[in-house]
């Protein structure tokens, strides 16, 4: 399963394994039933937090859990930093300029700020009105997507 964490007994038996023992990260995963990359991820985490083997006698659970993984707090809205849309809308007017190239543009100045699919579902929301419906119609070879409210269409081949 993606993304559940390791127990603490895991843990401390790959780091165990690998310092004290001398395994493979592969012999480690093999021993341990977890996959190699989950085994370089941890030693890598281990090796970020500046932790060795034997763990410090007032170390607890709780502590490595926060050296090993320190919670990440969602970031609000307002400091993603989003453009405004209808600068967006004007510059994707332009010739050449498409939406991956303003996302570019956007993820320099905010390293922090939303990925490109969400970015791109930000933008396509914005224009939406609440029960707006797109209407297909099928033509021989092509298919042509108006939107009811009356947007020009967009072609599809």
């Amino acid at each position: 399963m993606a993304n559940r964490r390791l127990s603490m007994r895991k843990i401390k038996e790959v780091l165990r394994l690998h310092q004290e023992i001398g395994f493979s990260e592969r012999q480690i995963a093999k021993s341990c039933d977890i996959s190699r990359s989950t085994v370089k991820e941890y030693l890598h985490r281990v090796q970020r937090a500046g932790l060795s083997w034997p763990l410090p006698v007032d170390l607890d659970d709780a502590q490595l859990e926060n050296l090993l993984s320190p919670s990440t707090e969602p970031i609000a809205p307002e400091k993603r930093g989003m453009p405004p849309m209808d600068y967006l809308y004007q510059e994707l007017e332009k010739k050449g300029v498409t939406l991956q190239l303003l996302w570019c543009e956007y993820k320099q100045a905010n390293p922090e700020g939303y990925q490109y699919s969400q970015f791109c579902k930000l933008y396509q929301n914005w224009g939406k009105i609440p029960g707006d419906v797109d209407e297909f119609y099928h033509f021989s070879f092509d298919s042509v997507r108006r939107k009811a409210s009356g947007a020009r269409g967009i072609f599809l081949a």
